[in-house]
């Protein structure tokens, strides 16, 4: 009788350490949904109205990796939906406002009405401080939230957000595991054609009152460093005037001609001040 308990209290301790393995290794595989780390991003980021920043932007060009043109950039931010950067060379100044009214470019007071560069794609995930409206605009760019996996990226575990890790082919968004902050978040998705590669990542991310910022910026095409900013200064809940995000304003004020279209650029005219808005059409094209 004796051992018949030992062996039933046995074959019980068992199947609850099997069921325990199995609970654990179950726990350990889920991954959370997509829309919820999206909010736990957003959550982590901090709270804040406005955020002024200083950049410098660095352009590299093919086979002069040491070599980049560098452009200063100032960033405003109304969260959650407006943005304006402002760019300033020798000869050129670019302004890109979004906002609800949509996003409008304007180059040395002519107004832009081609594509939205891929490359300006970079400020969604800090901009829209909604999960909706963020869910929503990554959907639009190709990233489907409904999917979510786990991935490593150089050393860091992250949620996957639009793929099946490790399939890199479809656009999609990593987010890191321990922090919530966005890693990588590769916008073409990767295909047999390295030019229509881009991959844009996040990093060096600082607090600044309420507010994680990142500091580092990389803008990357097969592996290949196109373009990065660094971050100069930060500041929180700045003042400045709503009209420099008010669309309807600024195309009253500026010249409706149309400067670059839906191609990859026009030709270069001789004109010194055209010659540089074509410089400007083949840097954000």
């Amino acid at each position: 009788m004796q051992m018949f308990l030992f062996r039933k209290k046995t074959a019980v301790s068992f199947w609850c350490l099997v069921a325990f393995i199995s609970f654990s290794g179950s726990a350990i595989a889920y991954v959370l949904p997509g829309p919820f780390v999206l909010e736990l991003m957003i959550n982590h980021f901090g709270k804040a109205k406005r955020l002024l920043v200083h950049q410098t932007l660095k352009i590299y060009r093919q086979r002069l990796q040491n070599d980049p043109a560098e452009l200063n950039e100032t960033l405003r931010y109304i969260f959650p939906d407006k943005f304006r950067s402002d760019i300033r060379s020798k000869n050129t100044y670019r302004i890109h406002v979004v906002s609800s009214d949509g996003p409008l470019t304007i180059i040395d007071g002519k107004v832009g009405m081609g594509r939205r560069s891929r490359f300006d794609h970079y400020k969604d995930i800090l901009l829209y401080h909604s999960p909706l409206m963020l869910q929503k605009r990554l959907s639009f760019l190709g990233v489907d939230v409904s999917v979510s996996s786990l991935g490593r990226f150089q050393d860091k575990i992250a949620y996957v957000l639009g793929a099946e890790y490790p399939d890199e082919s479809v656009p999609q968004v990593w987010v890191e595991k321990e922090t919530f902050m966005p890693l990588r978040w590769i916008v073409t998705g990767k295909t047999e054609n390295e030019n229509d590669d881009l991959e844009i990542r996040y990093g060096k991310w600082s607090k600044k009152g309420n507010l994680w910022y990142p500091g580092y910026i990389g803008f990357y095409q097969n592996d290949l460093l196109l373009r990065e900013i660094d971050v100069k200064q930060i500041q929180v809940n700045p003042r400045f005037s709503e009209k420099l995000f008010d669309i309807k304003h600024l195309r009253s004020i500026h010249s409706t001609e149309t400067i670059f279209g839906p191609g990859k650029g026009d030709e270069a005219e001789d004109n010194e001040i055209k010659k540089t808005i074509e410089e400007f059409k083949k840097i954000y094209d």
